[in-house]
């Protein structure tokens, strides 16, 4: 086997624990737009999936996915309905494991490791890639008892409340809560729940957040407070969201991929259209798929 070092945690918190898993492929170190002069070309790649197919039983749901991820970049996935967005999103952390009839063709690398290769730890791989859902799901605990829980079962107990006051901080929630940390998670508004699930996330010090439609259940005030915590989180963590909200797309992510039906599919399957940077996708994409879904003729 082969150690993975990761990601450099910022220089206030402690390294990470080193993952181990298989290395299957070299690391990738470049990724480019489609003219190949975009901002972001230089930075480091974090996933890079490559012909990915995932199927539930015999039915396909995305087909033959490559698309890399950059570091310290929002990446938002965009889409149709029943197009595999929250399929692929899953498929980052490992998340699909569970379904019944569950497979994966092609490779998802992490730092140019196979999370799918034999001998992956995947309790490891969910603490090194975090995940908040669509819903706010704070456990019936204290405010305090939801950002310690991860930490404590993995056995970083050191500096326990240091290391959930800068988890509350990060989610820009501690000035909130910081006099009611023993009172029940419950008691929080919907906004500060899914800012508690993200400092749930973020206390076991990940390398990346995926974010799973993560302001669809609140209202717009809360919305705002998310996206602009967003814009903070990217400067520690590589973030993949998933949205059906457009205009959150194109105010919060600085790449967008665009997943439709394959028309060419004899059955409905996900397939990847269109993955550049924001700008482009939404004032000059290059497919007409694109276009017509971000100008609302269809989706």
């Amino acid at each position: 086997m082969t150690e993975l070092a990761g990601a450099q945690a910022p220089s206030a918190l402690p390294p990470p624990p080193r993952m181990r898993i298989v290395a299957d492929g070299a690391p990738a170190t470049r990724a480019a737009g489609r003219d190949g002069a975009a901002a972001q070309a230089d930075r480091e790649i974090v996933f890079d999936l490559r012909d990915v197919t995932v199927r539930y039983g015999a039915k396909p749901a995305i087909a033959h996915i490559t698309l890399p991820i950059q570091r310290n970049v929002v990446t938002a996935i965009i889409g149709p309905s029943g197009c595999g967005k929250s399929t692929f999103l899953r498929c980052l952390n490992r998340m699909n494991d569970s379904i019944p009839g569950f497979s994966i063709s092609g490779q998802v690398l992490y730092h140019g490791h196979d999370l799918y290769a034999a001998g992956v730890d995947r309790v490891e791989v969910r603490r090194r890639i975090g995940m908040v859902f669509q819903k706010p799901n704070p456990f019936a605990k204290s405010i305090y008892d939801n950002v310690a829980w991860a930490a404590r079962n993995l056995g970083l107990k050191e500096a326990l409340d240091d290391r959930v006051e800068r988890a509350l901080r990060g989610a820009a929630l501690w000035d909130e809560v910081k006099d009611r940390l023993k009172a029940s998670a419950l008691g929080l508004s919907g906004g500060q729940q899914q800012r508690l699930c993200i400092a749930r996330a973020i206390a076991i010090e990940p390398d990346a957040l995926l974010l799973d439609e993560p302001a669809s259940a609140l209202d717009p005030i809360a919305t705002a407070a998310i996206e602009e915590l967003m814009h903070t989180l990217k400067r520690r963590y590589t973030i993949v969201i998933v949205t059906h909200n457009m205009q959150q797309a194109a105010r919060v992510a600085d790449r967008t991929a665009f997943f439709s039906l394959d028309p060419t599919s004899a059955e409905p399957v996900g397939a990847l259209v269109e993955y550049d940077d924001t700008q482009t996708i939404f004032t000059n994409p290059a497919d007409s798929r694109t276009r017509d879904y971000v100008s609302g003729r269809f989706g």
